[in-house]
């Protein structure tokens, strides 16, 4: 098991990364929250799987527990869930002394992290990571959002979790393709801050079947995050590299109706800003070709055929939009990322220059 401590201005706390630790959840929420209530949030995927064995590691460490299920999936990562979320748990008599434990992938920490941070002003909450892509990203550093018509995470908060727990057993029930999906996000921290990292990625596209690899590959995506947040909490700076790929990401996401998954949209935004950068001369095309080579190994999409005016009008919605510009993560080299502002119309360009490029003309 892997032990990881993470200090940020508002907090501290840590995060446990290892096979089977599902069962300490109890001890773990008694020793850094306390209270006598615990609120158990998971989805109707998950809850199925994980939610008895949750729950029993609470109540044996004294806890009253109630459990609440939502239906899995993006669109229900939404003002309208969150509302019953937090109805039900005012109805259950929680108070901010006690603790909401999400059980789940990126949607329900993202969902009950965000309701825990406007119950009472703020109450406790414990990240009990299940997917891939929740435990290499969403569970740690505090972002907790919805989704809005109008785009991804649109309303949201900085609240960061009592402590997280990520059992990478778990693992082995999430399907192959959400399992490829994750490696979006992985493929990333190692564009933005490891070349090592992504070095080994290269060499043997990531897997399941070696529990020492998964291990080592979350516990140092976690760390990467961890010194990032640490940094730069409130995204103000240097947190906003981790927003490689997203621009572009969100925007596909949007127009897809969220059929892709969140890491296939990065990494075709991861793709489609090396390009752009090769074609500004920012960075080798040699670099965008690496990039390129690896996501597609992932078995993750490249590019997208989505009009660049209806990408360009997805992203002026995103909340890296500043009024007539837009903040962007340049990719240089390997592990070497640079966020600047440029105006939408250079943006406009941006995207022309990385996206469509099998279109004949291109």
């Amino acid at each position: 098991m892997k032990d990881i401590h993470v200090k940020v201005a508002s907090g501290e706390y840590d995060v446990k990364v290892g096979a089977g630790l599902l069962d300490d959840i109890g001890s773990v929420a008694r020793a850094s929250v306390g209270g006598r209530q615990a609120f158990l949030v998971s989805d109707s995927h998950v809850m199925p799987l994980y939610g008895r064995r949750a729950q029993a590691s609470l109540e044996q460490a004294e806890y009253v527990v109630s459990t609440v299920t939502v239906e899995a999936g993006e669109a229900h990562k939404s003002m309208k869930s969150l509302t019953g979320l937090l109805e039900q748990m005012a109805s259950s008599g929680l108070t901010r002394d006690d603790v909401v434990v999400a059980l789940g992938g990126g949607m329900i920490g993202d969902l009950a992290g965000f309701a825990a941070a406007v119950y009472m002003r703020g109450c406790a909450v414990i990240q009990i990571p299940t997917s891939l892509l929740a435990m290499v990203d969403s569970s740690v550093g505090g972002k907790t959002a919805v989704d809005l018509d109008a785009g991804k995470n649109l309303a949201g908060a900085f609240w960061q979790p009592a402590a997280v727990v990520a059992d990478t057993a778990c693992l082995r029930t999430v399907s192959a393709n959400l399992l490829e999906d994750s490696c979006g996000e992985i493929i990333k921290y190692g564009v933005m801050r490891d070349p090592e990292l992504f070095s080994s990625l290269e060499r043997q596209p990531f897997g399941i079947s070696d529990p020492h690899r998964v291990e080592a590959v979350v516990s140092r995506c976690i760390k990467l995050k961890r010194d990032v947040v640490a940094a730069d909490e409130r995204e103000s700076g240097i947190r906003e590299q981790l927003n490689l790929g997203h621009t572009i990401g969100h925007a596909i996401e949007a127009e897809k109706n969220y059929a892709w998954g969140h890491g296939s949209c990065v990494a075709a935004g991861l793709v489609c800003m090396a390009w752009a950068d090769a074609a500004l001369g920012i960075c080798e095309p040699e670099t965008a070709q690496r990039i390129e080579t690896v996501v597609a190994a992932h078995g993750l999409p490249t590019d997208t055929s989505i009009p660049i005016n209806r990408l360009y009008g997805r992203s002026l919605s995103d909340k890296k939009r500043h009024g007539s510009e837009m903040r962007l993560v340049e990719i240089h080299a390997i592990g070497d990322v640079h966020v600047k502002q440029v105006p939408l119309e250079s943006w406009r360009r941006i995207l022309k220059l990385g996206c469509n490029r099998s279109k004949p003309g291109k």
